[in-house]
Order: structure tokens, then C-alpha cells, then sequence
């Protein structure tokens, strides 16, 4: 009996360990899914920026929300002129109304916001117990500064290794939203095209990150990539992540207990603008963008034209 149940572990171990890059979908957003399924979150923002978060009914009464079969538009305020000590420029912030715990997420995005003083930002967490649940920063930068910024951020001691299997670069590994101010430790992507006006001139491309108790990996295809694979590209029924190469940025559990870190998330995106990093003086002026940022944004309402969301669609695999 314990040689044919130790045998029974080892072939189940096996199995497991052959799977281990599988994942069969588990949910789809395309179009209407987005008004269905997400919640715009018409909440202060909690980075300070100089935005005023509307509900559904109010973007799409304003253009600010708009959906078609195959596509997800959310953007800004681009015809106000703002009033100094009024609200700040309308704005999108959506959430999906499901959370995950190990899981992939693939991002299909078309165009992202782009100019001075725009922060847009994919990622994930639980804004009712953040750092408790953890974040991932998928997709994140400001002021058109290439190229993206990939980052985790959580409520206890979590650092990464100096040296890992990523293509990008590492800047910071410390995790801890309690050391140097919060700034998560992050990898920059090896490429400008992953991030503003590059990525927008190249027509996009794809974002995937998959979540486990033992890692967290994040890959990026621009849109004429030839190496995207195919079940990545086309939200296929099952994805085998073993067959994507190496990733932009990799967050192994060596020194962070990942599984103690993170919880179920929620998938969101959002558009800030100025705020507690695109609106810190010296990043706005080191970007090139003219007076202060709260002034710009303020006063020149045709400069957010293009600070706009275009999404082909989200794949959540589990």
C-alpha cells in the first residue's frame, strides 16, 4: 500500500510539474464586457493627481467611456478649461468586478495615454486591503518617459536578487511599501516601444503577467513582434506559458514569501494626471513638459487629445 500510493505522489508530482506553464481561460473582456463586468470607480485618487474620477453613467454621457465590439476607449477631460480650486479634469478609473489569486492576465492594448502630465497605469491589487493583497504594476509611466516600468509593491519585507532571468533591468528590489517611498521594486523594459508614443506608433502590442505562489513574470510583444506566440496573441481557450521565453521582468519568492504577500486582486486601469510621481516637479521638468503641471493641466485642455485608452481585449487564464 505506501509503495503504490508513493507512487501515485510521484506520478502526480510529475504531472503537475508538466502543467505547470498550462492555464485554461477563465474569463474574457471585449467590448460591452467592460460596462458588464468593471466598475468605473468615481473615487478620489488615491495618488493625489489632479483628476475627478466619474461613474459609468457620467463617461459615457461624456464620451469618456465607449465601447464597440472589439474595443474599450476610456480617456480624459480634453475640452474644460479647470477652474484653480475646482475638481481636477475628468477622468476614468475601472475595476473589474472579479479578483484572482494565481492566475495570467494577457492585456491586448492598441493605444495607451500619452503627454505631459498623463500617469496611466494596468495593474492590479485590492483597494480595500492594499498593501495587504499586494500590487502589480503591469503597465506604468509618466510624462511620455520611456520606457514602461514593471513593478510589485507589498505590506512586508519582500526583496529580489540582484541578478535574475529578465530581459529588462532592474532598479530597485526592495518590495516594501515602507522603503524609499514606496517605490516598489521595478524593472525597466528593454525596449521604448513598450510605453507612449512609441508604443502608440507601433500600434501597440501585448502585456502578460502570470501570478503564482512560487514567481511573478511579466512579458510585452509590440504588435508587429514577430516572436509573440500565437495563444498569447489570439486569447486562445489554453496558454502554456513555458513557451514564451524569457520575460521582461521575473519575481521569484528566493527572499519574498509571495504566497504570504499577495491575495485575490482585482485587474484595473486608470488614467491620473500630476499626482505624487508624474506631478513631482522635478520628474514633470526633467520630461520636457512646460510649467507646472497642475497649471498645464489646468489650462491647456487640447493637450490630452491622445490621453486616451484604446483595449482590444483581457484574458484572465486560471
Amino acid at each position: 500500500m505506501r509503495s503504490s500510493l508513493a507512487s501515485v505522489l510521484v506520478a502526480s508530482l510529475l504531472v503537475s510539474s508538466a502543467l505547470a506553464g498550462t492555464w485554461n481561460i477563465n474569463a474574457s473582456f471585449v467590448g460591452e464586457d467592460f460596462l458588464s463586468s468593471w466598475t468605473h470607480e468615481d473615487i478620489a485618487d488615491p495618488t493625489d493627481g489632479r483628476v475627478n474620477y466619474v461613474d459609468q453613467a457620467t463617461a459615457l454621457a461624456d464620451n469618456l467611456t465607449f465601447v464597440s465590439s472589439d474595443t474599450l476607449i476610456m480617456r480624459c477631460d480634453d475640452t474644460t478649461v479647470l477652474s484653480a480650486d475646482g475638481p481636477g479634469r475628468n477622468s476614468v478609473r475601472l475595476k473589474s468586478n472579479s479578483q484572482w489569486n494565481y492566475h495570467v492576465v494577457i492585456f491586448n492594448v492598441r493605444h495607451m495615454p500619452q503627454g505631459c502630465a498623463t500617469w496611466p497605469a494596468a495593474w492590479e491589487t485590492n483597494d480595500s486591503d492594499w498593501p495587504g493583497a499586494g500590487e502589480v504594476d503591469v503597465i506604468e509611466g509618466v510624462n511620455d518617459v520611456t520606457p514602461n516600468t514593471i513593478s510589485l509593491h507589498v505590506g512586508s519585507t519582500c526583496t529580489m536578487p540582484d541578478s535574475r532571468d529578465e530581459s529588462g533591468t532592474p532598479d530597485s528590489n526592495n518590495c516594501d511599501v515602507d522603503t524609499d517611498d514606496n517605490s516598489g521594486c521595478n524593472v525597466a523594459n528593454p525596449t521604448n516601444d513598450s510605453y507612449g508614443p512609441d508604443f502608440n506608433a507601433a500600434g501597440g502590442g501585448w502585456y502578460a503577467m502570470e501570478r503564482t505562489a512560487d514567481e511573478v513574470k511579466v512579458w510585452f510583444w509590440s504588435r508587429s513582434d514577430s516572436s509573440v506566440p500565437s495563444d498569447a496573441a489570439t486569447g486562445a481557450s489554453t496558454i502554456d506559458t513555458d513557451n514564451w521565453g524569457q520575460p521582461v521582468a521575473y519575481f521569484p519568492n528566493t527572499d519574498c514569501a509571495l504566497d504570504d504577500v499577495f491575495s485575490a486582486n482585482n485587474i484595473i486601469f486608470d488614467l491620473t494626471l500630476c499626482g505624487s510621481w508624474a506631478g513631482i516637479s522635478s520628474v514633470y521638468s526633467a520630461a520636457g513638459c512646460p510649467d507646472t503641471c497642475v497649471d498645464y493641466v489646468n489650462n491647456n485642455p487640447s493637450a490630452f487629445t491622445d490621453a486616451y485608452w484604446d483595449v482590444a481585449g483581457v484574458y484572465v487564464y486560471a
